[in-house]
């Protein structure tokens, strides 16, 4: 994955994280500041592991939790502005692999330490 791929995807996070925000705060749904938190919190996240240069595993770890954001934001989203979801298990399933990210991100950093990358 490119570096300026994801340093993009952090912008387009900390972007909708913004707008998401300021929605929920005027009336927004239920579900939506929980999704600004987590494209909050997951966007210097992104931006560092783009930023820095990593070995694969970081890099893996940073698709996997973009995928799990879009799971997991997109079916919050989904019910609060279409009131349906993305799909059974979107949200759980979303969850989970942001959980592997983060556990990725560590093994990531014991690699490192290990080779020297």
């Amino acid at each position: 994955m490119n570096n300026r791929i994801l340093v993009f995807i952090a912008g387009l996070c900390g972007t909708a994280g913004v707008v998401l925000s300021a929605s929920a705060s005027h009336g927004g749904g239920t579900f939506t500041g929980t999704a600004a938190s987590f494209l909050l919190m997951h966007a210097p996240v992104l931006l560092a592991i783009g930023l820095l240069t990593a070995n694969r595993i970081l890099y893996a770890a940073g698709l996997i939790l973009i995928v799990g954001l879009v799971l997991f934001c997109g079916d919050l989203l989904m019910r609060d502005f279409v009131s349906n979801r993305l799909f059974p298990f979107a949200a759980p399933t979303g969850g989970t692999l942001l959980i592997a990210g983060w556990l990725a991100i560590a093994l990531a950093a014991l690699r490192s330490a290990k080779t020297g990358d």
